[in-house]
């Protein structure tokens, strides 16, 4: 095979200010054989490998070195100077193991850098310097010859869908098979207990064996072929082959009936155990079923419907009542109203009109809408959302690295114990071979992992389809396992906790002057400032401006402002203005949050001014039992205390630039002794912060790159209350994860230890293996339909 040469390597890395540490990083690497030069960029945080060639193993060297040098940084998934992302769907094929074979053969091939399928989705996703279709169809070929690859798309971003046969289409053979074969075997059953034809001098047996073994070859024969498949392609311990020794063994010491009962239980119920997967995947495709199907647009005077990728920015689409939203953009006629649950899990409708931004997946409940697109299909808020879904099972959940590295072991560790249960009684104790053969057998048969490695991912990508379906995006199956391990929150304020920006919360009014009176004139004169303050204060006031009436304006830097209305001299400030002009103060608690006005040099009212908690941070902060609560922000101390005691927050940090966030949660991070630490953020200016928390929780984030780069989470809207419905779902997916691993291994070892004293029959373990398999996959969509 050839090798991939001149590669360049590149690395983003979470931060390192040790030069000396950098140095001794790049001269480790470069020690490795394929590497040529390392840089290690500090102002860039980009590791950058000069490779003379390429294999599988190199990148988790390079992080081992990296982390026994320095155990804090984190390096990325590497990018790669020349290499194209492709993207294949695998259909008719339900098979862990042999998703998996498939995966390690194309890792094998010299042009590929790396690969990851989905067994949830049946995508199949390679990085490679050129299209490696050819060679993906003849490895699956020779693993499942059933199985069929087909190209999605050259390049991932044409986003084209392909659509599977349906599971009695793709099927028909296999049950045609297994229905013939129940007959043939009633028939041999029935032919070998027909007691009149040896009273009358017929010879059952031969004609009997025969129709057992053209049951078995019926039945069985895609098992046996595709033991010796994977056999001559290296894979020896797997269930087709452990399932043809087993029976094959039965077939020896005369089990007729029982090995091909096993065998056509096996198949039997490995058809129902595909059915349940296939059924499984598709309630969660359901739970997604955001991506719109067509887009109407104009041409020649008539409405024609086309793909979404094919419309361009700039041009004009239709979205008729009752649609789904195709693609982003701005509404330039019509108004409406919309249902967002698909996207944020909310079942309110929300208006829109003409001016206003609308987003993909959503769906039109009244008028006629006509939109600008803003953005091509593959940079839409459906293909983000598609993408990082489908993504989500490419970070895999300890759990199921840990199943996956436990059924290589397990295996091979029950065939060896078949093989002393066969050996160690005949031999030492003069046992009955034939006995004892038998009881191995039933180990072989129960030794496939099935249950375990089926139900996992089904499980974990179950729980991710559940919280997109409630509006919350999880980038990986590990970090829906970590949330449940949360154990402290660390909040962002404005934007997160309140609403982000400053509004009038209340007037209060002195020496005789109305409401009305105060809120006009302020309204007026702050009209001239740009302020925060000043916008708040105008966007309360709903009546007109008498703006024409206002002379002399004078804005005083940090303190306020000053004009003439109608010859009246009004003052509007805080106290630092009204104590400079001499101006008394009545009721001033909470003074950060006043802003005073006067007329004439007499006092007239004060208007509270402040960021509104929302009221999901009320409502959420009730719910997180056990879990303390921190609050981080660059406000200062008085106003950081009304909100910490409004909130019943634990702890609370202010007057807070962003990168003194990163080293606070560091401090955080190391005084935690028990459970992980969550950072909640509105993702822009807490970026640095998100990525450094154990989970990243980004508010708000529909549609904002920096949300989604920097966090783990993101919540589709501003509903903190979402939170906790994430951690409801963390809980419920990983309590039926190891509900699924407890069931599998109990059952598997009660079976074993019963057949070990001869208790067991070979159908208990078909039962143990396919039976627990199909009952951990039911188990499993219960994270769906619950």
């Amino acid at each position: 095979m050839s090798s991939i040469y001149d590669e360049k390597l590149v690395f983003k890395i979470d931060g390192i200010g040790c030069a000396s540490c950098a140095m001794k990083i790049e001269e480790r690497l470069i020690q490795l054989p394929q590497v040529n030069d390392a840089d290690l960029n500090l102002m860039s945080n980009r590791l950058i490998l000069i490779l003379n060639k390429y294999n599988q193993n190199l990148e988790s060297k390079i992080k081992e070195i990296v982390k026994e040098i320095e155990p804090n940084l984190d390096l990325s998934e590497p990018e790669f100077s020349n290499f194209k992302e492709y993207e294949y769907t695998i259909e008719n094929i339900s098979c862990v193991d042999c998703m998996n074979k498939i995966e390690t053969g194309i890792k094998e091939l010299s042009e590929v850098s790396k690969v990851n399928i989905n067994f949830n989705t049946n995508k199949l996703r390679v990085k490679s310097k050129a299209n490696p279709i050819n060679d993906i169809k003849k490895i699956v070929d020779n693993i499942e010859d059933n199985a069929v690859i087909k190209e999605k798309a050259a390049v991932i971003s044409e986003q084209q869908e392909v659509k599977g046969q349906t599971f009695l289409n793709k099927n028909k053979i296999r049950i045609f098979n297994l229905i013939f074969g129940s007959l043939l075997f009633l028939t041999a059953i029935l032919y070998s207990n027909l007691t009149f034809l040896r009273d009358i001098g017929i010879y059952q047996e031969t004609l009997s064996i025969f129709l057992y073994l053209a049951t078995y070859i019926l039945v069985g024969r895609n098992v046996l072929k595709k033991a010796v498949n994977n056999i001559l392609n290296g894979f020896w311990f797997d269930e087709y082959f452990l399932m043809s020794i087993a029976t094959i063994g039965a077939i020896i010491i005369g089990e007729y009936p029982e090995a091909v009962t096993v065998m056509l239980f096996y198949r039997i119920g490995e058809l129902l155990q595909d059915k349940a997967v296939d059924n499984s995947r598709r309630s969660i495709k359901d739970l997604m079923d955001i991506k719109p199907d067509y887009v109407n647009i104009l041409k020649d005077n008539q409405l024609k419907k086309v793909k979404p990728n094919q419309v361009s920015v700039g041009q004009i689409i239709l979205v008729k009542p009752g649609e789904k939203v195709p693609l982003d953009g701005v509404i330039t006629e019509g108004d409406s109203v919309l249902d967002t649950s698909s996207l944020t899990g909310e079942s309110a409708l929300k208006s829109v009109k003409k001016g206003d931004e609308i987003k993909s997946g959503v769906i039109n409940k009244e008028g006629v809408l006509y939109i600008e697109v803003k953005s091509p299909y593959e940079d839409s808020t459906v293909a983000k959302i598609l993408n990082l879904v489908e993504r989500s099972a490419e970070k895999k959940a300890k759990t199921e690295k840990f199943i996956t590295k436990f059924a290589k072991v397990y295996t091979p560790i029950i065939v060896i114990l078949s093989i002393l249960v066969t050996i160690v009684p005949v031999l030492i104790f003069n046992a009955p071979f034939e006995v004892w053969l038998y009881r191995s057998l039933i180990f072989l048969v129960i030794s496939c992992p099935c249950a375990l490695m089926i139900s996992i991912p089904l499980g974990y990508f179950g729980g991710i389809g559940r919280s997109s379906k409630n509006g919350i995006l999880v980038k990986g199956s590990n970090y829906l396992e970590e949330l449940r391990k949360v154990k402290t929150i660390v909040f962002d304020k404005s934007g997160t906790l309140t609403e982000g920006k400053l509004k009038v919360l209340n007037i209060e009014t002195a020496n005789d002057y109305s409401q009305e009176e105060i809120i006009e004139l302020a309204a007026s004169v702050e009209s001239f400032s740009n302020h925060p303050v000043a916008r708040a204060i105008q966007e309360y006031y709903t009546g007109e401006l008498i703006t024409d009436k206002i002379t002399g304006i004078e804005e005083i830097a940090g303190k306020g402002i000053k004009a003439k209305v109608n010859k009246q001299n009004i003052i509007i400030g805080n106290k630092k203005l009204f104590e400079k002009e001499d101006i008394p103060l009545e009721n001033t608690d909470n003074i950060d949050n006043l802003i005073f006005i006067a007329i004439d040099g007499n006092y007239a009212g004060k208007i509270e001014v402040a960021e509104k908690i929302k009221e999901s941070s009320f409502k959420l902060m009730q719910q997180l039992d056990g879990i303390k609560k921190i609050m981080l922000t660059g406000d200062n101390e008085e106003k950081a205390q009304i909100v910490a005691e409004q909130l019943n927050i634990d702890k609370y940090y202010f007057s807070m630039l962003p990168d003194e966030k990163v080293y606070i949660l560091e401090e955080i991070l190391e005084e935690t002794k028990e459970g992980r630490v969550a950072y909640v953020g509105d993702g822009i200016n807490d970026a640095p912060v998100l990525a450094r928390a154990d989970i990243g929780i980004a508010m708000g984030g529909l549609g904002t790159d920096a949300a989604i780069e920097a966090s783990d989470l993101v919540i589709m809207n501003d509903n903190l209350e979402k939170i906790k419905t994430a951690l409801d779902n963390s809980n419920l997916t990983n309590r039926i994860v190891w509900q699924n691993i407890i069931l599998a291994l109990t059952v598997k070892i009660a079976v074993l230890s019963l057949g070990t004293i001869g208790l067991a029959s070979m159908w208990s373990a078909v039962f143990a293996d396919v039976g627990v398999a199909l009952l951990a996959v039911l188990n499993s969509t219960r994270i769906i339909k619950k």
